[in-house]
């Protein structure tokens, strides 16, 4: 084919032309003179302490895990510095840009992450790293890192708290004598996405300090704080942990109304409810760390859990003295003589040390056990000997008939009122010291 015949000299020259593509050194390294200099050691070594500005761009705030009391966060780590070293010459102060390659072979700050679990740097496609040279030495260097580290939560308003966690940055290596660590531009050194958002959390602010650490062995380090509030959402915790307590509350008030012979209706109604109460419990503490001291939420679960349990143990108060009470009524029946052929019961008195009631009234009738006022009370007629405190079998003139008023629903309708009334008091008082 005519036009891809080549003369030999243009043949010739094609094969003996150099491959730059395989030439040990490029341009760049050429015009940074990276093979004229040391870069194992910092800028200005044995000179003053080269500063080292600082910025932070937060991508997002992934987790916050109060189990195991850390943070996931992904940000844009940038540092600024100047090494004259890379200084090199140029007509329209035009800076170069690479990657990941040449840093390795460059100094740069030897940062990390206080108090990280786990940190990376992402790599996909290829390292999430920039390195910007500047005509006058001026060096930006960018990573994107996805770092997990510790937060002291103090849960003891859990879930009505408030967490503060930070982010600490500091050099490995070089102390407050060769590195001095710094924001670039104070707090606005710190920038965050609008839309960083937290499923449990409501970020309240960022905001950044900078301190001095000290290390027993190696000396004084200057440190990097980031600061960001998170206030927790309560209405999750409204619907999954309050609501139904305080439903489990309310519904062993039930029982209150039903009759005290109710026993398979009063009996399983109480137990439902307590171990209700414990499945409450055990679910909250679950997803929770298992701190030494009591949180908010444990405070009015459990209050919750004893209301619920002195409902039970009110009707078992009530069952007993109920029992007691007809125990002294059918002693009292035996005890009493025949009532027959008594013409004038109205004036009839009785001794209280006798019948151990100390309230009677008299009355004509004789029935016994007849309820009146719908079922609260309780009405027993009897006659007592009143001048023989033996009380004989023997039937006088001067006997009658006795109304003995005895309340056995007392409890119960104490109950009613004192509970709701003692647990509206209550959480009156837990949420205006927790809210």
């Amino acid at each position: 084919i005519p036009f891809l015949i080549k003369s030999d000299t243009e043949i010739f020259a094609l094969l003996r032309s150099p491959d730059m593509t395989k030439s040990p050194m490029t341009k760049s390294e050429q015009l940074l003179r990276i093979d004229d200099h040391d870069f194992t050691m910092r800028p200005a070594f044995g000179g003053p302490p080269i500063p080292v500005g600082v910025d932070v761009q937060v991508e997002s705030l992934d987790t916050i895990s109060e189990v195991d009391m850390d943070f996931t966060m992904t940000l844009y780590l940038r540092h600024y510095w100047k090494d004259e070293r890379l200084s090199f010459p140029s007509t329209n102060n035009q800076s170069m840009t690479f990657d990941s390659r040449l840093v390795k072979k460059i100094w740069v700050p030897d940062m990390f992450f206080v108090h990280s679990k786990r940190s990376f740097i992402h790599d996909t496609t290829t390292d999430n790293v920039m390195l910007r040279v500047y005509p006058d030495g001026n060096v930006l260097y960018s990573l994107r890192v996805t770092v997990t580290a510790m937060c002291n939560m103090d849960l003891s308003r859990f879930p009505l708290d408030t967490q503060t966690c930070s982010l600490e940055i500091e050099s490995y290596a070089y102390t407050d004598d060769d590195l001095m660590l710094y924001w670039k531009k104070g707090n606005e050194s710190l920038n965050t996405d609008d839309r960083i958002s937290l499923s449990q959390f409501l970020i309240q602010k960022f905001h950044t300090t900078t301190k001095l650490a000290f290390y027993s062995s190696t000396g004084w380090y200057n440190r990097l704080y980031i600061h960001f509030t998170l206030r927790r959402h309560i209405f999750f915790f409204l619907l999954q942990t309050y609501f139904p307590a305080t439903l489990m509350v309310m519904l062993s008030w039930v029982s209150f109304w039903i009759d005290r012979r109710a026993v398979p209706a009063r009996v399983p109604l109480g137990i439902t409810t307590v171990l209700t109460m414990s499945t409450i419990i055990t679910g909250v503490n679950a997803s929770m760390p298992r701190v030494s001291y009591i949180k908010a939420v444990d405070i009015y679960l459990w209050v919750s859990f004893v209301f619920v349990f002195l409902s039970v143990i009110e009707y078992a108060a009530v069952n007993y003295l109920s029992t007691v009470q007809e125990r002294k009524e059918r002693k009292l029946r035996e005890r009493l003589p025949c009532t027959c052929g008594i013409g004038n019961p109205d004036e009839m008195m009785i001794d209280p040390q006798i019948t151990g009631y100390g309230s009677m009234d008299v009355n004509t009738t004789g029935n016994y056990g007849m309820p009146e006022n719908g079922g609260r009370q309780d009405r027993i007629l009897a006659q007592v000997a009143l001048n023989d405190p033996q009380i004989t079998g023997q039937v006088k003139p001067s006997r009658g008939y006795v109304n003995i008023w005895i309340d056995t629903h007392a409890i119960d309708k104490y109950s009613r009122v004192v509970f709701p009334g003692a647990y509206i008091l209550f959480n009156i008082i837990y949420w205006s010291i927790y809210s």
